[in-house]
């Protein structure tokens, strides 16, 4: 079974797209996708209204899967300047995935 999808229009979203974009992915959604596939390739000129359209997106998906793929380095970068790469699922070099925890050891010192 293909991966439903939604697709960011280029070179760069605005406000006005995020609303259908949202309304579709919640459809997908409810017609009982368990993940939803958003497509950034067409984003070749990242603003604000991209970073505005995947937020609402990641909001809309209520927790729920919502993979981004395509997503240029001008959009990562972008991304990361506003402190949001984590609307792209993934997680950030410094910090751990969810749910990993550091080995303990007995004669460690206590930081």
């Amino acid at each position: 079974m293909e991966t439903p999808r939604v697709v960011l229009p280029g070179p760069s979203p605005g406000a006005r797209d995020a609303v259908p974009l949202c309304a579709r992915l919640s459809r997908l959604y409810e017609d009982g996708a368990r993940t939803v596939e958003c497509d950034a390739a067409a984003v070749t000129a990242p603003d604000l209204g991209a970073v505005q359209a995947l937020a609402r997106l990641r909001l809309a998906a209520r927790g729920r899967p919502l993979r981004v793929t395509g997503a240029a380095p001008a959009l990562r970068a972008l991304l990361d300047l506003v402190g949001l790469v984590e609307l792209l699922g993934e997680t950030e070099e410094r910090e751990p995935a969810v749910g990993v925890q550091e080995g303990v050891e007995p004669d460690d010192l206590a930081v």
